[in-house]
């Protein structure tokens, strides 16, 4: 029996649908799908299915000092049992074995691990092939010509875990150690990690310490029969054009000359053409700048990306190289989409272009081809709307770096006013060449009117603008990839699941990101007391060497042992200033719960958490000083910079995924409920008739509203009501229960008729009612199906399911999405 292994399912079940002609069927063996077909069989692993750990005895962070991981042993132990069951149990059953995992240091790495676990069962040979995308061709080709494992390539991915292993676990157990802070919230370091977050904090600094400047802006309008274009006020700045006046006083005698005379007469006019090159093929980089561009953060188009790539629709998304492979035959690829109703006419127009060249970029690499389509086109029916849009910016790119060059034609004119000069630059798209098929570059036009000089021109309008110069905006996700790019801090394999973690950790926020008050802390607590721990040297210099290990000139012992030497060093400067490196976290992790002063007794008003999970706001003089405001039960609490006026406290966002909400100040939430009175509206359809319970409209100091009965306690009935918007009681009744209808004015200009409360709750229900997965907020008919081949089928399998192996299984699901469905459902 031949056995074939790919990194995750999907793959799996691609490869054996190419391999077997549509052939293949699938079984279960231990939850693990496998495909087969005559004497053949194919599984998928769900990435790493063993990890790389230390003995059992370090595992308590009180009785072990962190500096004793350094030189700890690291073993590898299953992370997957019964992925590693089934594996193993087909080996015993095989007579050859293929690794079909993907072709990069961490793919390697994976097929490293399978190859050993096949080595624990049996010796039956085992080859490697590799592919940069999963189209029949590819799949077909590199099965007919297999390969070895390359050892040195997993040597180096091996290498990268565990030197992340140390110094991750080392220095976060001993930052949340000296901080007190462990559980959940613990503290966490990264080799990579942390020099990207300097970079993040280090840019917000620079926004912090900005000092603005004052200088103003003049343009005036000019008129061409009856055509109106804009000019812009200028001068001479030793031998510069200048546009910004740094002085009041020469703006206003600038703006004085101008608004004197009514025309302006036209000194200069220069005309040129210009050629718009198109873009070089996507890289990972590159691919991830052009999708945030259209709303997608980093891990979301990577994540779409490799969805795309198992489904056999575009080349492999982690990629360096910037020219197409010289057997790509672009024409023969734009071929295939003719035909095809979305892509067939632009297609067409390439291909009547009289040469096909395309372009190329500085990077060229042998692993992995840039990013493009494979030809396999899917119906748009077949893929989400995030999928189809991230597919088409694919296929446009690759469009867009085989079409012609655009043609730009420029105007240039400068005219003279009242002793004063004026200038416009108009630009009109004589070719729009690759603008055409690529939307997504600007190629919007300035339309300036054909003038002579001489010519006088008549002043319209003349605007004086004041302005202040901008501080330098902060990274998004794109450009903050391609700074660690620039500075060798990680992989195009890892770096955006870097930046993923550090907002995972709280360490940052927003989009673009914005580092947290205890993000700042760590940094400056690592710059002052160990500088190696953010040093984006070091964690180059680690790349590096990692680099070498799998071009075969280290070896994974010697930078293992290399780094271990590195954090030593760090250690030698973290030792002495525990105690001063654990009250300064401590200060900032309280600062970035605080909201404001106990009117009380003036201690801090901190967010806190109740035995049983949910959030309030309490006095940090507890137990002395037991004041408490409420927060509402749904999210997780946000301290924002925004503040109220009247109790000097922050405002609070609730955090709920797609149900995120500002709460605003919690003491004037709670002051409106304290102040408002119960309006009854009805009986109480439990308690109304035996005991005369009343539903009143209630305003809890949470800041939720409901309607309830009166009797509460002792009746619990409740139904809901949204949190804003003006509840006006009208004279229309429910007959059915004897209760007026409501409407919700939320300050537009079609207030929302909710209708009888218990009405539109039942209604609600129906509509909300979760029946099946596709019921869930997130899962359309795709992702069910991606789901159910991993063995989630139900909504009692979800509700089971672990989340993180679900994630790993699953591409394009998060372990947070899971966690989010499973919530949902216990609702």
């Amino acid at each position: 029996m031949r056995l074939i292994i790919t990194e995750k399912d999907n793959a799996a079940r691609r490869i054996a649908e190419i391999l077997s002609e549509g052939g293949a069927s699938a079984n279960r063996r231990n939850g693990v799908n496998v495909y087969r077909w005559g004497n053949t069989r194919v599984v998928g692993l769900s990435g790493h299915v063993v990890g790389v750990d230390f003995p059992e005895e370090y595992n308590d962070w009180r009785d072990v000092e962190p500096v004793e991981l350094i030189d700890a042993d690291v073993t590898k132990e299953p992370t997957q049992e019964n992925i590693v069951t089934t594996l193993k149990q087909l080996a015993r059953e095989a007579d050859e074995a293929t690794i079909a995992t993907d072709y990069d240091r961490e793919g390697e790495l994976i097929g490293k691990e399978a190859y050993e676990l096949i080595r624990e069962e049996t010796d039956v040979p085992v080859d490697r092939v590799r592919f940069s995308s999963i189209t029949e061709r590819e799949v077909r080709d590199a099965f007919a010509n297999p390969d070895d494992i390359d050892f040195d390539l997993a040597a180096a991915g091996e290498a990268r875990q565990i030197i992340d292993l140390v110094w991750g676990a080392a220095l976060t157990r001993f930052l949340s150690l000296s901080a007190r802070q462990l559980g959940d919230d613990f503290i966490s370091v990264g080799r990579v990690q942390s020099p990207t977050l300097k970079l993040i904090v280090d840019r917000e600094r620079e926004i912090q310490a900005f000092d603005p400047e004052d200088y103003w802006e003049i343009f005036a309008d000019l008129q061409k029969n009856g055509s109106g274009f804009e000019a812009q006020y200028f001068y001479d700045d030793d031998g510069k054009e200048a546009e910004r006046v740094w002085i009041e006083d020469d703006a206003d005698d600038a703006y004085a000359d101008l608004t004197s005379v009514d025309a302006a007469t036209v000194t200069s006019v220069r005309r040129r053409t210009r050629t718009d090159s198109p873009p070089t093929p996507f890289n990972t980089t590159a691919f991830i700048s052009a999708a945030s561009s259209l709303g997608y953060s980093a891990q979301q188009a990577m994540s779409i990306a490799e969805e795309l790539y198992t489904t056999g629709y575009i080349t492999y998304p982690r990629t360096d190289n910037t020219v197409y492979p010289d057997d790509l035959e672009e024409d023969a690829l734009l071929d295939e989409f003719v035909g095809a109703g979305h892509f067939g006419e632009d297609a067409e127009t390439l291909l009547e272009q009289d040469d096909i060249t395309a372009t190329e970029g500085d990077e060229e690499t042998t692993d992995h081809p840039p990013i493009h389509p494979t030809g396999e086109i899917p119906p748009k029916a077949d893929l989400s709307d995030d999928e189809w849009e991230i597919y088409e910016l694919v296929v446009r790119r690759f469009f867009a770096t085989v079409a012609e060059a655009a043609t730009w034609e420029h105007l240039r004119v400068v005219a003279d006013a009242g002793g004063r000069s004026l200038k416009a630059n108009g630009k009109r798209l004589v070719e729009p060449g690759y603008h055409e098929v690529y939307p997504y570059s600007s190629a919007s036009e300035n339309h300036v009117p054909d003038v002579e000089e001489g010519e006088e021109l008549a002043i319209s309008e003349v605007r004086m603008e004041a302005k202040q110069t901008q501080p330098p905006r902060r990274y998004g996700q794109s450009r903050l990839i391609q700074t660690m790019e620039d500075k060798g801090l990680g992989t195009k394999s890892t770096r955006h699941n870097s930046i993923e973690k550090l907002y995972d950790r709280g360490y940052i926020e927003g989009d673009p990101p914005r580092p947290t008050t205890l993000a700042m802390a760590v940094v400056e607590a690592a710059e002052e007391f160990a500088d190696h721990v953010v040093s984006d040297e070091m964690t180059a210099q680690l790349e590096s060497d990692m680099t070498a290990i799998a071009n075969g000139e280290a070896t994974l012992d010697d930078v293992a042992d290399e780094s271990r030497e590195m954090l030593k060093r760090v250690f030698d400067e973290l030792r002495d200033s525990r105690e001063e490196i654990g009250e300064h976290l401590q200060e900032s992790l309280k600062a970035d719960k605080t909201l404001g002063l106990c009117p009380k007794c003036g201690e801090d008003m901190l967010v806190r958490r109740s035995r049983q999970g949910s959030y309030f706001v309490g006095c940090d003089g507890f137990p002395e000083c037991r004041n408490t405001l409420p927060l509402p039960s749904t999210g997780e609490p946000q301290v924002l910079e925004e503040h109220c006026e009247e109790h000097d406290m922050h405002h609070v966002k609730m955090l709920a995924g797609r149900d995120t909400f500002v709460h605003g100040c919690p003491r004037c939430e709670a002051e409106k409920a304290d102040e408002s009175e119960d309006e009854v509206i009805g009986p109480c359809p439990e308690c109304g008739s035996e005991h005369g319970g009343d539903l009143a409209i209630k305003h809890l100091r949470s800041g939720s509203r409901l309607v309830g009965c009166t009797r509460y306690p002792d009746c619990d009935y409740s139904l809901p009501l949204p949190r804003n918007g003006d509840i006006s009681v009208t004279e229309a009744f429910c007959e059915e229960h004897d209760l007026p209808e409501l409407v919700i004015d939320a300050d537009s200009d079609d207030p929302w008729e909710l209708g009888c409360p218990i009405c539109n709750y039942e209604e609600y229900q129906a509509r909300t009612a979760i029946e099946d997965l596709e019921d869930l907020n997130g899962i359309g008919s795709a992702t069910a199906e991606k789901l159910g081949d991993a063995g989630v089928d139900s909504l009692a399998a979800l509700r089971d399911a672990d989340p993180d192996i679900v994630a790993t299984e699953v591409q394009g699901v998060s372990a947070t999405q899971v966690q989010e469905w499973q919530d949902e459902l216990e609702a």
